[in-house]
């Protein structure tokens, strides 16, 4: 497999078939082989050119042989995000995937009261400085406040194909001593009158936290997490939930004392690369306001 921009802006990408898709139709081969969605086959469709083989267009139910080179050519969005320069930590990049490590404090996309002041301003003034054009895609999720990696796909094709193969670890500051590892298994909803916060509720939807104690200092415990489900604001309410609310999240019953925000962290994540097939492991160092509370600069794990 290929993957190249060509003058238009367009993002090519090569599939070479297999013996074993000898004699399927495109659509099957492209969908079930190449982990194409049926949204971005649509869309394929519709661009001149979209499906080629040897230059010449095919149709989703043409027959094709082993060997063959399909090429698919999809004009990306159009990215209306303000590009504005800002100091952008890589922690992995290649044609295809970006891991950025995000720090405190910075919302990742844009919204009403946050127009420029985004990680994603920041990645599209890095993009363009290298001609690359693509849209903002993150594909996990982190609050303003949390901080760590956070994953990039720079085509719809590595998007569709990323979060099935994604895992994620979290750690974070707990308040209080956590002497061994545990499962919390309790279901979250919307807390009533609230639109943002969260409370552990029997008739929410299932949540499953499993948490490992690092170490404990000063009133507080480094724990590492790592989640079956990917709830909003999961480990904050079931950590709450059990006593032990993060420092820093006033949201969930944590105290402001030590730091100003609730002290997560996105320390690693894993995926399969859509592309190449290999396994990537990307790791982010604490920030220093959470080694802080262990009085310490940087923290090994």
């Amino acid at each position: 497999m290929n993957v190249e921009y060509n003058s238009n802006r367009e993002k090519t990408i090569e599939f070479i078939v297999q013996q074993d898709c000898d004699g399927l139709d495109v659509k099957t081969f492209l969908r079930k082989h190449c982990g194409i969605s049926a949204r971005t086959l649509s869309k394929l469709k519709r661009t001149n050119l979209g499906i080629t083989r040897n230059g010449e267009l095919l149709k989703t139910n043409q027959i094709l042989s082993s060997g063959d080179v399909v090429v698919i050519s999809m004009p990306d969005d159009v990215n209306e995000i303000v590009p504005i320069k800002g100091k952008l930590e890589i922690l992995f990049e290649d044609k295809y995937i970006m891991v950025v490590n995000k720090p405190p404090l910075m919302p990742v996309h844009p919204t009403k009261i946050h127009q420029e002041d985004t990680l994603a301003n920041i990645v599209c003034y890095y993009m363009q400085t290298k001609g690359e054009y693509y849209t903002f895609r993150a594909i996990n999720r982190l609050d303003r406040d949390t901080s760590g990696c956070l994953l990039l796909a720079k085509d719809r094709f590595c998007a569709n194909a990323l979060p099935s193969t994604v895992t994620k670890e979290y750690v974070a500051l707990c308040e209080g001593e956590i002497s061994c590892s545990g499962t919390v298994n309790r279901p979250i909803k919307v807390m009533e009158g609230r639109s943002i916060q969260r409370v552990v509720s029997d008739d929410g939807a299932p949540s499953i936290t499993h948490y490992y104690p690092v170490r404990y200092k000063n009133g507080h415990t480094l724990t590492r997490f790592v989640l079956e489900t990917g709830r909003t604001h999961q480990i904050r309410c079931h950590m709450s939930s059990i006593g032990h609310p993060l420092a820093g999240d006033d949201m969930y019953g944590g105290s402001l004392e030590f730091l100003s925000r609730q002290a997560l962290h996105c320390r690693k994540v894993t995926f399969v690369h859509p592309i190449t097939n290999e396994y990537v492991e990307v790791v982010s160092d604490l920030p220093k306001d959470i080694c802080s509370v262990f009085s310490e600069d940087y923290i090994k794990f």
